[in-house]
């Protein structure tokens, strides 16, 4: 009897244990009510297959003008062997500004820095080293380098507006993005995905602002935040798009921080700012200084930089402490004269890309037939520089980008 009772207590037990066994099911996780941040960096976006969106693929600059035209000429590179594997041109319309020269508005534009021929014809920007031009002349361009951003003149040479220009198209075939009446648009440059022009402006009321316009449908002015005048250049970048408006604008490679300069900020690394502004004294955030460091070429992993000293030589840095790690890099001897400016680092930040030449001389008497000297310098310190050769490289060609 105690044995038939305690075996029907025991059928109890294990039923009620089953039931709340069978009912313990995973309860469905709710959204989380506040959206994930934004992401600030470039990676996300889906590129399509070709010789410049490939991985191992470097991706360089030039302008060429003739009597009746004027075209960017964008390279992709094998850089194993420096061999071309794409080229595709960009014209410039008649009534971009490209140049700037008397009886014109000047204009501040990045493509005035690439068309620049001689050293004598100055940059719009306060500061033309190498490291502070290649970053605002990649800014042109989306992130697959079918779309150029171009600023506008009226045939009055006062009022501008912005516009873009389809890889291949045929001369003066651009597209105008803004009515050109009293405008006051500048620093024209593409979002990554090349589905709107970024560019600062001034308002009636004479305020300035960071505006885009869509490539698509109307074109309708959006303000995206305030702007520090026309002096500084703009840098889009992530997922939606944001802009920065100061030199030297690199991001680390998970989009958290960036290297960059501006008057009258103290720092060289900052967190990512969370919308589209200049950067000044009261919009920088927990910036760190790397100490000695006059031009930034690249990141290095996202916590170390690549820096050109105030001594001439290279160092790696760390962006959280600004302080300098491993040894220097001695590209050039001092002895013999010559400078070395960097342009941009490997995407492994194995190998950097450095222009020699004489001090303030990059252009040398003649652009077309004056031979450049740049190098691949290991960032381990120590290694073999190879010397990069080839006929459609002069001293006007910039390195843009090492994916």
């Amino acid at each position: 009897m105690r044995h038939a009772l305690a075996g029907k207590v025991l059928a109890f037990v294990l039923a009620v244990l089953c039931v709340q066994a069978c009912n313990a099911q995973p309860k469905e996780e709710k959204p989380d009510p506040k959206p994930s941040a934004p992401y600030r960096g470039n990676r996300g976006y889906d590129l399509p297959d070709g010789p410049f969106t490939r991985e191992g693929t470097v991706v360089t600059a030039s302008c060429s003008m003739g009597a009746r035209y004027a075209a960017v000429a964008v390279q992709a590179w094998d850089p194993e062997r420096w061999e071309l594997r794409e080229e595709r041109y960009f014209p410039i319309p008649s009534d971009a500004a490209f140049t700037n020269h008397p009886g014109v508005e000047a204009v501040n534009s990045p493509l005035v820095d690439l068309c620049r021929q001689t050293g004598d014809n100055p940059s719009p920007y306060a500061v033309d080293d190498l490291e502070y031009m290649a970053p605002r002349i990649r800014a042109l361009f989306d992130l697959a380098f079918t779309r150029m951003a171009v600023v506008l003149r009226d045939p009055g040479g006062k009022a501008t507006h912005v516009g873009f220009v389809e890889s291949g198209a045929d001369q003066d075939d651009f597209v105008p993005l803004g009515d050109a009446t009293g405008d006051d648009e500048q620093n024209a440059v593409m979002s990554p995905d090349g589905h709107s022009v970024w560019f600062t402006y001034t308002t009636p009321a004479g305020e300035h602002r960071i505006g885009s316009r869509p490539v698509e449908g109307d074109h309708r002015l959006s303000d995206e935040g305030p702007a520090a005048g026309h002096h500084l250049p703009l840098t889009v970048s992530g997922k939606p798009p944001h802009a920065v408006q100061a030199n030297t604008v690199r991001f680390a490679p998970d989009g958290r921080r960036l290297t960059a300069t501006a008057p009258k900020v103290f720092g060289t690394v900052f967190d990512t700012f969370a919308s589209s502004g200049a950067l000044t004294a009261k919009s920088a955030r927990a910036a760190t200084l790397l100490s000695g460091c006059v031009g930034v070429v690249g990141w290095i992993g996202d916590d170390r930089v690549l820096c050109r000293t105030s001594s001439g030589t290279f160092r790696t840095m760390d962006a959280r402490t600004g302080r300098a790690e491993g040894a220097r890099i001695d590209v050039v001897d001092a002895k013999d004269g010559d400078v070395a400016e960097g342009m941009l680092v490997s995407a492994d930040g194995k190998r950097f890309i450095v222009s020699v030449h004489p001090p303030n001389d990059r252009y040398g008497e003649n652009l077309l037939f004056h031979k450049p000297d740049f190098r691949v310098v290991p960032t381990a310190g120590g290694g073999e520089a190879t010397s990069i050769s080839h006929d459609f490289l002069n001293s006007g060609t910039v390195f843009l980008e090492w994916r």
